[in-house]
């Protein structure tokens, strides 16, 4: 045995990059942020961030299947399933057969589904404005399109 100790390993040659600096730091804790606000604004209404998506793709388009809800939230049926049954016990969207393909269960808005989707998006927007506020309007309209463009690139991806 010798008594050779380990290198020592040597100085970076880059200087480590402060985390207030890291794009994955900001993003997560931004996320964090809005999630936190989001789950506040939307209390009131008994619905959380992704039963409101659900709402919210249900109100965009002619009826839909669950499955084709779960494939435009990019959820599994696992998932789609469990939204769909909270959201139907407060009586927020109604399930029923396909009349082409009994397999298929069609999910559909109510009048209460409509009427809880319409506060809750107002409460979204509200919070979402409040969220931007530190950043002028150019500054805050130019993250949601970034992001976006990343959102969209990431799905052409995928598919």
């Amino acid at each position: 045995m010798t008594d050779e100790q380990p290198p020592v390993a040597s100085a970076p040659s880059v200087p480590p990059v402060p985390l207030e600096s890291r794009l994955g730091y900001l993003l997560k804790h931004a996320q964090q942020r809005l999630a936190r606000a989001s789950a506040e604004a939307l209390a009131p209404f008994g619905i959380d961030g992704h039963e409101l998506a659900v709402l919210a793709v249900l109100a965009a388009e002619y009826p839909l299947s669950q499955v084709e809800v779960a494939g435009r939230l990019g959820v599994d049926r696992t998932t789609m399933v469990a939204l769909v049954d909270g959201l139907e016990d407060h009586g927020l969207v109604e399930r029923r057969r396909s009349p082409q393909d009994r397999r298929k269960n069609i999910v559909e808005l109510t009048a209460a589904g409509r009427d809880c989707l319409d506060r809750a998006e107002r409460a979204r927007r509200a919070m979402e404005r409040r969220f931007l506020a530190p950043l002028d309007e150019a500054a805050a309209a130019a993250l949601v399109r970034a992001l976006q463009i990343l959102v969209v690139e990431e799905r052409q991806v995928m598919e």
